[in-house]
Order: structure tokens, then C-alpha cells, then sequence
């Protein structure tokens, strides 16, 4: 019966008939732009990966607005049981890309785990994580926060949580927190909160066989599921956790946890997925590559599109099984510009997400150095690097060559304008310098030793693990 289900499902959710009407368009109309491209195509059938995750709505909009058909791709789209899976099935060749961790291709073209040339095209999106903590820890932390009018003064600094993580420690008693993969940006904003309130998130030692993350920890980082996460904590496994949405929300409607601070108050409008494949398909597949992108753009424009005034519908078709699976209020929490922290306490947070404005597509190389910064300050990164190395692998690994060409053909077409996208001409991969971080440390991209040096809590230049 399973298997009858998804042989009907294209016929469901109407991309057969899509497929048709291309097929039509081919056998009627040899001049049409969309059959020009699709007759160039390398490899027009493909299968692309992700995990259930708000932030993987652009594939879905690309697939259900027709935007990978224009291009002559025809797509399927397959949910992934964890973030391992989904990369080794990559890396594989079973997926031809995926919705990644920004981390996932920096970390395996440089080692960590498992060793492949995994690139990106496309950035997919800023902010859309938040730390959310159990009933019984917010209770104590809540001793520490600042209220005015009744309600907490934010962003709430883990200068809160550090006398309470104290006392288990004092007690003999494990802190346990979660987060989604060791080279997730989740991860990295943990950490970044934690030690910016003076907790220790602990150091990893690859070489020495140690990738538990919790060495000289304060608190116990460790890998759950994104869709697991409230039910990890109801158990009590975890004490709290960062993940994407709409799984903070979750807690919250569920009435077991407090989401503390979001990632944009940790960094405002920090990279957060991005689109992976092989390097080797670029290659072979140049133009099918192109395609892919231009769908990928369009379906991000959309999402921001008048002031995000599509993103209620995008909620509906997330909500469905095949995608996300969440109550639409669920998900539309976030998705529509808000944020609820306590139960009652929604606030507007309008940048939640983004996925097309502030040029959230472009792969800027700087993104990629910044995740370079954080592996090499838990010791993912067991050496010292100079800063040439931190360049060339930022330019290996993010290819705004890629995105720049299927952009100007999106221009060049009327479906996009130029003013729309970086200026091209001058666009050097860079991001201006920024303090807007937690702790207000300045992050300048091309400085990625100088940065380092200003952690009090993280590896320095000569540190070794």
C-alpha cells in the first residue's frame, strides 16, 4: 500500500501534470525559452535531499510553484532521517544535493568526518535558530533576567544560565544540552552564547580520537534529531537545546520549554543553510547546475516577496507530511514575522527569517570563514592556520561564480532585476565588518586569526588539541 501511495503522489500534488504541460510545450512550441534551456540540460531528473526543518521552504516553493519545471528540471524531493545520512547520500551520488548545514561542505572539504569536494551555489537563508530551554531551568534562569512591564528584557545573555549550570555542577550533576550536528551552525551558536556568558562548551580532539565536543566543558553538547528535540526534553534527556524551527515553537506549544534568545540576537542576520552538491556535478552538469539556482533564486524571492506577503501560504504547503509535517500555527509562528518566547509572550520578530532580502542567497566567502573561526576555536580545527589557508578554502568551498551566472540570466530574462542582487562588478565576497554579536567581539572576514584572538573562552593561534 506504501509503496502504491508514492507511485500516486506526482499525480497528487500535481507535477505530473506539470511534467505534461512541459512535455506539451516541447512537442508544440520549439521555440519557447524554457524548452531551449531544457533541451541544454545535462541531467534534467534529479533528486534532491532535505531534513524537516522550516528553513528547507525554498526547495518546496522552487517545486510546488513550477520554478524547477521552467528550467526543465524535473525534481523529487526526499526528507532525510539526519544530517549524516543526507551528506553521505551526497556525497554518495543517491541525492544529486541537499539542504545542508552551512558547515557540512567547509567540514568535509577540509576533513572533519567524512572527506569529499561538496560545494555551494546558494546560500538559503539568514537566522531561523533559537535556544530554548526546559520549564525547570528557565525557571531559575528567569531569577537572573532583567523584567520590565512583567516580561523579560531580551536578548537574554547566558550570563543567566551560569549560576545555574554552578549548581549541578556543584551537585555532581550533568548540565545536558542538544544541538543538531557538530559542524551545525546550531552548534556553533550554542557555543558562541555560552562561552560569551563565560560557560565553557568544552573543546573537540580529533586527533587524539575525541570528537565529543565536552572536553573541559561546563555543560554536555551532544547530537539529537531536529524533529526529536521536544520529546528529548519532556524525557528529560536534555535540559534545553538549539535547533531550527519550528521546533523551539513547538516546545512552547506543547508547554515544555522557553525559548531564551534567537539566533538573531546572537547574530543578527547570520548565514544559516545553504544548498550542497558535489563538486564534481558542477562540473559535469554546468548547465543543469545553472538551472537549479535560478529555480532556487526565484523561489527564495518569492518567500520574501512584498514584504513577506506569501508567507502564510508557504506555512500550508510546509505543513503537509511530505514536508515539514507541523501545525501550521506551528510554523506560522516564526515564519509570519513573530516569535514566542513564554507562553502569551509573542514578539514581533520580522527578520526570523529571511531568505531572499540583504542578499541572504549570495555565498559570500566571509560566511564560510566565519564557520572556519568557530571549528578552529573548539578544536575541530586541531592547528593553527594562517589566514591565506582560511581564504582559499572559504573560495573552494562557496562559489559565488556559480550563483553570479544563473542571476544574470534571471536578469537577463525579466524575472529578476539587477537591483535586485549585490553589484556584481564590485562584489568582493566580503561582508563589511560587524559587531552585532551577543558579546559585540567585531568580525572582520578577512582578519580570521585577529578574530580568534579576541575569544577569552576558545582556541588561540599556537593552541594545539
Amino acid at each position: 500500500m506504501k509503496r502504491f501511495e508514492k507511485e500516486i503522489q506526482p499525480w497528487r500534488d500535481g507535477a505530473f501534470f506539470r511534467r505534461l504541460a512541459l512535455i506539451a510545450g516541447v512537442l508544440l512550441s520549439p521555440g519557447l525559452g524554457t524548452v531551449q534551456a531544457a533541451a541544454k540540460l545535462e541531467k534534467p531528473d534529479l533528486k534532491f535531499g532535505f531534513i524537516k526543518l522550516t528553513d528547507m521552504v525554498p526547495l518546496a516553493i522552487a517545486y510546488e510553484k513550477g520554478y524547477f519545471e521552467d528550467e526543465g528540471l524535473f525534481v523529487t524531493l526526499e526528507a532525510q532521517a539526519n544530517w549524516k545520512v543526507l551528506l553521505d547520500r551526497v556525497i554518495s551520488g543517491e541525492l544529486d544535493g541537499a539542504h545542508m548545514l552551512a558547515g557540512q561542505p567547509i567540514a568535509s572539504t577540509i576533513g572533519f568526518g567524512t572527506k569529499a569536494d561538496v560545494i555551494t551555489p546558494f546560500s538559503m537563508d539568514l537566522n531561523g535558530n533559537a535556544v530554548t530551554m526546559s520549564n525547570a531551568v528557565w525557571e531559575e534562569m528567569k531569577k537572573n533576567v532583567p523584567m520590565q512591564g512583567g516580561k523579560p528584557v531580551h536578548p537574554i545573555k547566558a550570563d543567566a544560565l551560569k549560576p545555574v549550570v554552578q549548581r549541578y555542577k556543584a551537585a555532581g550533576k550533568p548540565f545536558n544540552l542538544g544541538m543538531v550536528f557538530p559542524v551545525s551552525t546550531h552548534n556553533y551558536e550554542l557555543r558562541y552564547w555560552l562561552a560569551a556568558g563565560g560557560i565553557h562548551p568544552g573543546y573537540y580532539a580529533p586527533a587524539k580520537g575525541d570528537t565529543s565536543g565536552q572536553i573541559n566543558a561546563d555543560v554536555l553538547i551532544s547530537v539529537t534529531p531536529p524533529p526529536q528535540m521536544p520529546a528529548t526534553m519532556e524525557a528529560g534527556t536534555i535540559l534545553g537545546y538549539c535547533v531550527g524551527e519550528p521546533w523551539n515553537q513547538q516546545a512552547v506549544f506543547k508547554g515544555i520549554g522557553v525559548p531564551v534568545i534567537t539566533d538573531y540576537e546572537i547574530w543578527k542576520d547570520n548565514p544559516e543553510k545553504v544548498f550542497g552538491i558535489r563538486e564534481d556535478f558542477a562540473v559535469k552538469y554546468p548547465n543543469t547546475t545553472k538551472a537549479l539556482v535560478k529555480a532556487l533564486i526565484r523561489a527564495a524571492y518569492w518567500l520574501d516577496e512584498g514584504n513577506n506577503k506569501n508567507r502564510m501560504e508557504a506555512v500550508q504547503i510546509i505543513s503537509k507530511p511530505n514536508y515539514v509535517g507541523a501545525d501550521t500555527a506551528v510554523i506560522a509562528n516564526s515564519m509570519t514575522g513573530t516569535f514566542e518566547y513564554e507562553k502569551g509572550d509573542k514578539r514581533d520578530v520580522p527578520d526570523f527569517n529571511v531568505f531572499f532580502r540583504y542578499h541572504a542567497t549570495y555565498p559570500y566567502y566571509s560566511d564560510a570563514i566565519w564557520y572556519l573561526t568557530q571549528m578552529r576555536r573548539w578544536g575541530q580545527i586541531a592547528e593553527s592556520k594562517p589566514d591565506a589557508w582560511y581564504f582559499e578554502t572559504a573560495r573552494k568551498v562557496y562559489r559565488p561564480d556559480l550563483y553570479v551566472a544563473a542571476a544574470r540570466e534571471l536578469i537577463a530574462e525579466g524575472r529578476l532585476k539587477a537591483s535586485d542582487f549585490p553589484d556584481f562588478g564590485k562584489e568582493s565576497g566580503f561582508k563589511p565588518a560587524t559587531g552585532e554579536f551577543i558579546d559585540g567581539i567585531n568580525f572582520d572576514g578577512h582578519k580570521p586569526n585577529a578574530y580568534l584572538e579576541k575569544f577569552k573562552i576558545g582556541l588561540k593561534a599556537k593552541d594545539q588539541m
